[in-house]
């Protein structure tokens, strides 16, 4: 028997195999996006976990993958583009040679005890005749010793009892010690530098026991604990003065971290929550909320959420990035973001990181805004009205229409570039207006970068504590920190401010002090019992770095 023919219709072939290829283009095409995502994924997590942590000068942090370098026109360009850096020495870290310095620290403030040392006696007279030397001189050297000493106050209160048969109370007996927490242990010294220790300087509480041990003193943490939860209480009415006095600024950076709070919570909430910072002037207010949306914001600044205005009429400026709550919140009438530009510079960085061919474009777009930081910082050092601000100010327009043409003259060729090139540009023609609204404002600074710096602090105590273990904790860090970090932007040493104020509070029978003598806590207000107004909560001089620039002027 024959075999059968099976008869193809070649029309039919080919049809299939176009489909099918056209199937396959299309998967090859979502794969490469895909992989293009990954991409830029990989690149901005490589930064943040192996990059540099500062963004002074360079692209910002290391490159994403190491093992991947510039083709050759890339990397000519790029060299091209640092020639100007080509011929300039390294700098070495340091006090540079030929640069004025602090000179020999004074150091006369600190407790002095005098130590003579004499010659033996024996050295005291000639060898020859015997006849003894007369002093003349003395040569002085210095010495530092740092001490910690553990004390026990026994407290010894007298009593005295009638002797005659008068009528009236029969004993009498000395009052009781001041005493920040009643009947507590521990002095309003031990209870400062237990918060400071804890919060500012982001000791855990083990840790804490272990230094206490290896100076004599047993303490459990438990206990240690119950104390930091006695003084909770005495800290709020300074903290809601500083959060009232933050709310009347006319400019605040805003910027917000993660917080863990492990406490079982029976509405749901989970234990994510979200440190918030409010930093102006002359305070800086820190606050814990469960969630991270516009509420946290509005509930801080007073906003009627009926009429979607601020109280009273103000006006306000927020410094910040371009987070949803952020662009919620300047919707409101009367408030003015100011964006920031480093977070517009991140965006061409990873975009660069993710791919190679748009090095050379993500090092052009870092270099005009490195120009407009150079302008602005020209222009924030001249005074308003002479010839040098006339000339800064014209530079900082010129960096400023710079960008502003680039952008102008890239968008209508971004649907040329890649996915990632034309987010970055996107980003920047959608924020622009926020970020141009510099150009009205040289005494504030282009970015939020001192809201992120404020949050260092709490950033070390998560990863050395990893967060709080109930809300009454959390709370209790935020105050904190509110309280050193407001002190520290008026010049104050927090812990010499903590003890301080907790001493007011044990001389007011272990409660907060009230009207005028909260008054004086204030940091922004003058001391009345310093009439020269300066502060002698710092005696040591030691100023600490001012992460946001004073407002010059109203907007």
């Amino acid at each position: 028997m024959a075999p059968a023919v099976v008869v193809v219709d070649p029309s039919k072939d080919v049809a299939y195999w176009r489909a099918r290829a056209e199937q396959l283009e299309a998967e090859l095409v979502d794969a490469n996006a895909r992989i293009a995502k990954l991409t830029e994924q990989v690149a901005t997590l490589s930064r943040m976990m192996f990059g540099r942590s500062s963004e002074r000068g360079g692209r910002g942090g290391g490159v994403a993958d190491p093992d991947q370098e510039l083709d050759d026109e890339a990397e000519t360009d790029s060299a091209d583009s640092q020639a100007a850096d080509a011929g300039k020495p390294k700098q070495s870290k340091g006090q540079q040679r030929g640069s004025r310095g602090h000179g020999r620290r004074d150091y006369s403030h600190l407790p002095t005890v005098e130590i003579i040392h004499d010659v033996p006696l024996a050295q005291r007279c000639c060898a020859c005749c015997g006849l003894e030397f007369e002093a003349f001189d003395a040569e002085y050297s210095e010495q530092l010793d740092w001490q910690v000493h553990v004390t026990r106050f026994v407290h010894k209160r007298l009593r005295y009892r009638r002797r005659c048969g008068c009528a009236g109370q029969r004993t009498v007996t000395a009052p009781p010690a001041p005493n920040p927490v009643p009947k507590g242990r521990l002095t309003h010294h031990f209870l400062a530098r237990l918060l400071f220790f804890k919060y500012v300087l982001g000791l855990p509480v083990h840790r804490i026991v272990r230094s206490l041990a290896a100076e004599g003193l047993a303490m459990a943490a438990g206990s240690l604990c119950g104390a930091l939860h006695n003084v909770a209480g005495l800290l709020a009415p300074l903290y809601d003065a500083i959060c009232s006095h933050n709310t009347q600024a006319i400019h605040t950076h805003i910027d917000e971290t993660s917080w863990r709070v492990f406490e079982h919570d029976e509405q749901g909430v989970g234990q994510r929550w979200w440190l918030w910072c409010f930093l102006t002037a002359d305070t800086a207010v820190f606050t814990i909320d469960p969630t991270r949306s516009t509420k946290v914001l509005e509930d801080h600044f007073g906003v009627d959420r009926d009429d979607a205005v601020l109280a009273d009429g103000r006006r306000l400026l927020i410094s910040s990035d371009f987070y949803a709550a952020y662009q919620c919140l300047a919707r409101i009438d009367g408030v003015h973001p100011l964006w920031c530009w480093v977070h517009v510079r991140r965006r061409f960085i990873r975009a660069g990181d993710a791919h190679r061919e748009l090095r050379v474009w993500s090092d052009a777009w870092v270099a005009r805004i490195a120009d407009l930081y150079t302008a602005h910082t020209d222009l924030a050092a001249v005074s308003v009205g002479t010839a040098e601000h006339t000339t800064a100010q014209a530079a900082f327009d010129t960096a400023l229409a710079a960008i502003d043409t680039a952008r102008h003259d890239q968008t209508r060729d971004a649907d040329l570039m890649v996915p990632a090139a034309r987010k970055a540009l996107e980003n920047l023609n959608r924020e622009w207006d926020g970020l141009a609204a510099h150009r009205d404002f040289p005494d504030l600074p282009l970015d939020n970068n001192p809201a992120e710096r404020a949050l260092r602090t709490p950033v070390v105590n998560r990863k050395n504590s990893y967060g709080s273990h109930a809300k009454w904790a959390a709370d209790l860090a935020a105050t904190v920190w509110t309280i050193a970090a407001t002190a520290e932007r008026n010049h104050r040493e927090p812990l010499t401010y903590l003890t301080d104020y907790l001493d007011a509070c044990a001389h007011n029978g272990g409660t907060p002090p009230e009207g005028a003598a909260l008054d004086r806590f204030l940091p922004w207000k003058p001391d009345p019992d310093n009439p020269t107004g300066k502060r002698d909560h710092n005696p040591h001089g030691v100023v600490p770095p001012d992460p946001c620039r004073p407002i010059g002027r109203s907007p």
